[in-house]
């Protein structure tokens, strides 16, 4: 098994890894559905109609990081856990390590997807779907459209040159931010090597000397809110929209050279002993209605993978998303890096030296 990245799930906030303490009796119950989920999915309005048309109890609990998650599960009981949300980029680790079912990909409504996330590379392994993409979105720049002119965020690095008198704070994962960067650099994130680092160490370093702070995402938001921050690099829709209600000049945008896309999937454990419940729960998570309340969630918001979704979802809300300029920005991102162990350590240790500098 190659070594897992302790990872944050990807560009999402920060959820409470909660104790492994072993499920309550009632977890292996045929009218129980126990999922690993990111923050997201603990919306009512996402987990209440599937509870009602099912008559089951889902248990859902948060957690952060694909090793995080890895952790859990190798310290439960077999068959604790019957659903699991996971990086897209992740979903091989997971197959390698045995984790996952093979899902029934003729009823997956993937036809009505974003062609570009489908992902079948990741979700796929050796012709076997594992997983299925439910929702996507963008690491890329937010800032305060009242204190930034957005023609100043065109140009990526010039964003932390230091010369333009902005406050900047940087949002607190290596991953998508190094990301960012080698975007900037016009660097393939696919293709990163040991020999990109230098380049990336230099503007990651420029930056943080820009930028009053570093914080994860509860912190990032604050800062943004409250003016202690201009710009979040690293941000996204996932972090501006639930606060655009109130603050509609807390707002995101994708500079000329692109940004990063981060990709969440869902998938249903090898060991779940409810595997046929838990199968119709990835079915109506990646249904229209199950992705337009996943979309919206209360935690944060990002673009459902399902497109007719968009036929649920009111205008104000497609506009907070972008919804008609998704073929521009899919078409100018690339997804996160996906470096193997002995780069992936490198990555972690330049951005802690980063961090202490």
């Amino acid at each position: 098994m190659n070594k897992i990245r302790l990872t944050q799930a990807a560009g999402l906030p920060a959820c409470a890894l909660l104790g492994l303490a072993a499920l309550p009796a009632q977890a292996q119950a045929q009218d129980t559905l126990n999922a690993l989920v990111w923050c997201d999915h603990t919306d009512a309005a996402l987990i209440e109609p599937f509870e009602e048309a099912h008559g089951v109890t889902v248990n859902l609990r948060e957690y952060e990081g694909t090793g995080a998650a890895f952790a859990m599960l190798e310290q439960s009981r077999p068959g604790d856990w019957d659903v699991l949300v996971i990086d897209t980029i992740d979903v091989p680790r997971a197959v390698e390590a045995g984790l996952l079912a093979a899902l029934p990909d003729d009823e997956l409504p993937t036809d009505d997807f974003f062609p570009e996330v489908v992902m079948a590379s990741s979700n796929s392994v050796d012709g076997t779907t594992y997983a299925v993409t439910e929702k996507f979105g963008y690491n890329t720049i937010s800032y305060n459209a009242d204190r930034v002119d957005p023609a100043d965020l065109d140009d990526l690095l010039a964003i932390w040159s230091g010369e333009s008198g902005a406050r900047l704070a940087i949002y607190d994962y290596y991953l998508p931010v190094i990301g960012l960067v080698a975007v900037g650099l016009g660097l393939d994130t696919s293709d990163l090597t040991a020999d990109d680092l230098p380049a990336i160490r230099d503007e990651l370093f420029k930056m943080k000397a820009a930028s009053r702070s570093v914080g994860e995402v509860v912190a990032s938001q604050t800062a943004l809110a409250t003016g202690e921050a201009d710009i979040i690099v690293g941000g996204g829709e996932w972090l501006t929209a639930v606060l655009a209600e109130e603050q509609p000049e807390l707002t995101w945008t994708i500079p000329e050279q692109g940004a990063v896309r981060w990709s969440q999937s869902i998938a249903v454990l090898e060991e779940s002993q409810n595997q046929d419940l838990a199968v119709e729960f990835v079915k109506y998570v990646v249904s229209a209605e199950g992705q337009a309340a996943l979309a919206t969630s209360s935690c944060f918001w990002g673009m459902p993978a399902n497109q007719r979704a968009g036929e649920l979802l009111s205008d104000e809300q497609r506009a907070v998303l972008r919804w008609d300029e998704q073929d521009d920005y899919l078409s100018r991102s690339q997804l996160y890096p996906a470096p193997g162990a002995q780069l992936d350590g490198q990555m972690q240790d330049l951005w802690l030296e980063m961090l202490q500098h």
